[in-house]
């Protein structure tokens, strides 16, 4: 009775290590989604909320977080306006200080469709901390 047991216990496990082995492996990565931005000629439209917050939900920075454009279109500009942002994506209740991301279009001629990357500047009592992020734009004349 005891071999029969070992038995069925040796036979499961074997196909459970053949049934894993045949799982597709994949790698482990940051995946970053793209935001959608759509534009006209002379528009202004709000993009995000930009804030860098602790552990204890409290903010880091020690200004307003600043933006550079690294890649994008010609005609289009950043801005950040300083705010109260809520953070309900990380469970925090209160407002924390940060700003709004605004993108500007201006001169648009021709339609377009490219991908924007863009730089936020944190100020923090430790330093500065630089994150960026991608976005895909696209211009309507």
């Amino acid at each position: 009775m005891r071999r029969i047991e070992n038995a069925v216990l040796s036979l499961s496990l074997l196909s459970l290590v053949g049934a894993l082995s045949a799982a597709p492996v994949q790698a482990q990565t940051i995946d970053r989604p793209h935001t959608n931005v759509a534009l006209k000629n002379g528009e202004t439209v709000e993009v995000n909320s930009i804030y860098l917050i602790g552990a204890n939900c409290r903010s880091l920075t020690t200004a307003t977080p600043e933006v550079e454009i690294l890649d994008g279109p010609p005609g289009v500009t950043a801005a950040i306006k300083p705010a109260m942002i809520t953070p309900r994506a990380f469970g925090c209740a209160k407002p924390v200080s940060g700003g709004k991301l605004y993108f500007s279009a201006k001169e648009i001629d021709d339609y377009s469709h490219s991908t924007m990357v863009v730089r936020f500047t944190y100020k923090t009592r430790e330093g500065d901390r630089k994150r960026s992020h991608h976005y895909n734009v696209t211009l309507f004349p």
